[in-house]
């Protein structure tokens, strides 16, 4: 019998489809957790930057007609 007759055996095939779904729920595990370490940094930041008033309101210059801090 040639080897190009012969089908994949169903264990293999079956071994390959669960190694692919553990590496994509590990790499969706992976980006949820990177973007909630991402969103807490995030929102410290602009609660740092509210809490010691670094966020200046833009007012308008009568001369040039530009937002500028202030």
């Amino acid at each position: 019998m040639n080897d190009k007759d012969r089908p994949m055996p169903p264990l293999i095939a079956f071994a390959g489809v669960l190694g692919s779904l553990a590496v994509v729920r590990w790499a969706y595990k992976t980006a949820v957790r990177i973007n909630q370490e991402l969103e807490e940094a995030r929102l410290s930041r602009v609660a740092e930057a509210t809490r010691a008033g670094e966020i200046k309101t833009l007012r308008r210059d009568p001369v040039t007609g530009a937002y500028r801090p202030g």
